[in-house]
């Protein structure tokens, strides 16, 4: 019989419960404990769970792997923690607050030859496999992501709750440098950025842009790329992807050589492939599909958004058409 990952979760929040049921659903991993600064909390999902609620210091003596779902600010010193200890680590995003947290979490998991996985979630999703199959040279590509409020998550401003989503999905299409990144956005229901718009430009010349929301009436989840390969449009919620090229679908009479390709998938558990992946990482060896360092590249572009938009509004209030 296969050996199982000894595995513990930290934080037992919204999103920490998800990886807790997972982690106990799991056939290569057991759930050891969880540990939560509210251990009400955590002994309520321990129990839903089957496991035991546990200090922390007891956690990481009895796991091999933890995973981080607390919220961010305590991403860099739980991780260090965690790192030191030799344990693996599937750290949900943004991996850290700052670039030289997130450094020194690379340096440490690399010192001590431990994983260090990032849950960048759209990764693991039958939606990113169908994009990356069919575009690998966009030039131009737009993204939306827009829901309407919700007061979890907002510890954080949008850019790093929802739209590093997509600044991921964007680096991980795009294989170029970024060169430039201008933003603007504005805080409407809490203290932090709640819409945002982002245009980052790369070196080889492709051009992001990037809607994000937390403030809106209704959902919505759409991605448009124009590239060589031809044009995408994708529709997250209906679950399609529409493609026009010269490789795949059925021809296009109005386009010379043309095709059109329509593509739909099923309700994929992309949390369940992270899970499978992190334990594949840490028994098996596999790559890590998402590392510290594709972390790392999210977090660095997202903090560059943000800086533009305080660059933006400094400027307006220095020129006197905002006020504080």
């Amino acid at each position: 019989m296969d050996r199982k990952l000894r595995v513990g979760v930290i934080g037992a929040g919204h999103f920490g419960r998800f990886h807790a049921q997972k982690v106990a659903a799991s056939p290569r991993a057991e759930l050891v404990g969880i540990h939560d600064a509210d251990f009400g909390r955590a002994g309520m999902v321990a129990a839903e769970t089957g496991t035991v609620a546990m200090p922390f210091d007891a956690l990481l003596l009895a796991a091999e792997a933890v995973v981080i779902a607390a919220p961010a600010a305590a991403h860099h010193t739980l991780a260090m923690m965690a790192l030191a200890a030799g344990k693996h680590v599937l750290v949900e995003k943004p991996i850290a607050a700052t670039l030289a947290e997130a450094d020194e979490m690379i340096a440490l998991a690399a010192a001590r030859g431990v994983v260090l996985q990032v849950g960048h979630l759209l990764r693991y999703t039958a939606e990113h496999k169908a994009i990356s199959l069919r575009m690998t040279r966009p030039f131009y590509i737009e993204c939306v992501r827009i829901a309407p409020f919700k007061p979890r998550g907002t510890d954080v401003s949008v850019i790093l709750d929802l739209m590093i989503h997509d600044i991921d999905l964007v680096l991980s299409l795009v294989d170029s440098p970024v060169r430039t990144v201008e933003a603007t956005g504005a805080a409407v229901a809490s203290e932090h950025e709640d819409i945002a718009n982002a245009r980052i430009g790369f070196e080889n010349g492709c051009v992001a842009s990037i809607v994000a929301s937390r403030v809106s009436l209704k959902a919505e989840r759409r991605m448009r790329l124009f590239g060589e390969e031809g044009y995408l449009n994708v529709d997250f919620a209906a679950r399609r992807l529409t493609a026009i090229g010269r490789e795949r679908g059925i021809p296009l009479p109005m386009l010379e050589g043309g095709r059109l390709e329509e593509v739909t998938w099923e309700e994929h558990d992309a949390l369940v492939a992270e899970h499978a992946a992190f334990c594949a990482a840490v028994l098996d060896g596999a790559p890590v599909l998402v590392d510290g360092g594709a972390g790392r590249r999210a977090l660095d572009v997202a903090l560059k958004i943000g800086a533009s938009m305080a660059e933006g509004r400094a400027r307006a209030e220095a020129s006197g058409l905002i006020t504080r």
